[in-house]
């Protein structure tokens, strides 16, 4: 029948977009006031001049996760750090995926944002020969490359490109 809807009066889930280079800062905010947060943070290794620097960046840059209520809500925007606030629609869903991210993080093992791709994403080839070209990803599961349609003939051209060159389109 219809969906159930959160209460809007009781703490929600929200994805919070940081302004670049926030989300540290955000998380000691949020912290400081004791609201439930999750920041999930990765190991990095860079070179610099011949040194060798380990440390910890967040695993989705620009985002932080809380579960506020309507009175903390205003906590979020005391420091100029917040862009915007995104409500979780599913936060049964969302709770299971923070577990799994949680599990990731946790586990030591190299992890890396990468982008959802559907089969029919409409994409854009970022170089080589066919720069610019677009057209649809054929299997993300199994790369292949992407289809060129050509519509007057109803028929579609595989072209084999790794997903790395692609970039997705809106």
């Amino acid at each position: 029948m219809g969906q159930h809807l959160p209460d809007l009066a009781g703490p929600r889930w929200f994805a919070c977009h940081t302004r670049p280079r926030g989300e540290k800062k955000f998380a000691e905010l949020l912290a400081r006031g004791r609201l439930e947060h999750y920041l999930p943070l990765v190991r990095s290794v860079r070179q610099y001049a011949g040194q060798r620097k380990t440390f910890t960046k967040p695993l989705f840059a620009g985002y932080v996760f809380t579960r506020v209520g309507p009175a903390e809500r205003t906590t979020l925007y005391q420091q100029d750090l917040l862009v915007r606030a995104l409500p979780v629609a599913n936060e049964p869903e969302f709770l299971r995926q923070l577990e799994d991210v949680r599990r990731i993080c946790a586990s030591g093992l190299a992890a890396a944002v990468h982008p959802l791709v559907r089969r029919g994403t409409r994409v854009r080839v970022a170089g080589g020969p066919l720069h610019g070209l677009e057209g649809l990803v054929d299997d993300p599961a199994n790369p292949r490359g992407i289809v060129l349609s050509v519509d007057v003939l109803q028929q579609g051209l595989l072209v084999r490109l790794p997903l790395e060159n692609l970039h997705l389109l809106p």
